[in-house]
């Protein structure tokens, strides 16, 4: 019961710091900011499944994949964003 209560908040979290960076693309149109917003979705999606689903080991499932490709997206938008500059 704590974990699914503990689960919903860091989901929540995500979101949250999702919507800020949305919003913060909306006002500059920074694409490192919307790559960003991407990224905590992504995150928070997989928390979410986590919580919803009962997977013994995290590291050795599909939604490894899901958190893998978010922190990609983090790294890219960073690399292309040093890279213009």
């Amino acid at each position: 019961m704590l974990f699914d209560f503990l689960s919903g908040a860091i989901t929540m979290g995500f979101l949250v710091a999702s919507l800020f960076f949305l919003r913060f693309w909306k006002r500059t149109h920074e694409g490192l900011f919307m790559a960003f917003a991407l990224a905590f979705c992504l995150l928070g999606l997989v928390q979410s499944l986590l919580a919803f689903t009962d997977i013994p080991i995290e590291e050795r499932s599909w939604l490894y994949l899901l958190r893998l490709a978010a922190f990609l997206i983090i790294l890219i938008s960073i690399w292309r964003k040093n890279r213009r500059g």
